[in-house]
């Protein structure tokens, strides 16, 4: 009985594979190409990865290595507890740079989704004058280089301080300041991408919402909001790791070395010349910060997937 009521869907599927190309046989020299590809892109990416990582337990400090060599002559992992203990000549320590980089990262990704969640549903749901004008704004954002927006964003943050003395605060030379700036960049992408996202939640499930008796607010925290929550995370995602690697408004804005962050303090290993960089500890300090981000990517990526597959869908 079973067999006879799986029959019509199997051969369902098999018509809709056949339709839209998905699932066909492959020739033996069409599957020795895709396999021989995917082995490049493979190699391509693992192997800096494995030079990093056999750099960084490298005792020697080779500046150009000649031959890859996985697990090197004497190797040891000293170079990582080195790192952590001090990090840089600064009294700073790897934990304070640590904690400098995910608040900073997980403040502006968080406000980049609050703030673009309600903007997007706006601009997904809303109908109201200027609505065009306002998106084409945000593309236009959206495409410029974040360094074309540094030098306005120095000057006007520059200009917010408080206090006086000891006790002064300038917005711009501050974490603060850093995340406004940054968040500046993020937004864009936030609305756009959440926008795409909204618009394939169909309207009909907040409009029986609202008939079993749901406010418009109602409808959207328990029933827009729950279904959105791919999207928050790739856009959430996407958001923690531009900050976390952003090196070029920290720079340009921090002065103080108890605010610096961990890629402003992996530039600072880097000598005036190649010999005077100790390449083991800079490898070994670039596998630390790139560990967290992977980190929270191997946790999300259901969500990740889910988010970009639906994201630019409609309908």
């Amino acid at each position: 009985m079973h067999n006879q009521q799986s029959t019509p869907i199997q051969k369902l599927i098999q018509k809709l594979a056949i339709n839209t190309g998905a699932g066909r046989k492959l020739s033996l020299f069409q599957q020795l190409g895709l396999q021989l590809f995917l082995g490049f892109i493979a190699f391509s990416v693992l192997y800096p990865m494995f030079w990093i990582f056999s750099l960084s337990i490298n005792p020697t400090n080779d500046i150009r290595p000649k031959e890859l060599v996985l697990i090197p002559e004497g190797a040891t992992f000293d170079t990582y507890v080195e790192v952590i203990k001090q990090p840089t000549p600064n009294p700073v320590s790897f934990s304070r740079l640590a904690f400098n980089s995910f608040r900073l990262s997980f403040g502006t990704a968080l406000a980049s989704v609050i703030v673009g969640v309600f903007a997007a549903y706006a601009f997904s749901r809303l109908r109201f004058a200027g609505r065009q004008t306002l998106m084409i704004s945000v593309l236009t954002v959206l495409m410029l280089p974040a360094i074309a927006t540094l030098p306005a964003l120095f000057v006007l943050l520059n200009k917010v301080v408080f206090g006086a003395g000891k006790d002064l605060f300038n917005l711009r030379n501050s974490l603060l300041g850093v995340g406004v700036a940054v968040l500046s960049g993020l937004l864009p992408l936030a609305i756009w991408n959440l926008k795409g996202y909204l618009d394939t939640i169909p309207k009909e499930l907040e409009e029986a919402a609202l008939i079993d008796g749901c406010t418009p607010n109602q409808a959207f925290f328990r029933v827009t909001l729950p279904l959105a929550v791919p999207a928050l995370a790739v856009t959430g995602f996407l958001g923690f790791m531009s900050t976390w690697s952003e090196f070029v408004i920290s720079w340009q804005f921090l002065t103080k070395p108890e605010d610096f962050t961990l890629t402003m303090a992996l530039y600072g290993m880097v000598g005036q010349f190649a010999g005077q960089t100790p390449w083991s500890k800079f490898a070994a300090f670039a596998i630390l910060v790139a560990l967290p981000v992977s980190l929270i990517y191997l946790y999300l990526q259901k969500y990740i997937v889910g988010g970009l597959a639906l994201g630019g869908v409609k309908g």
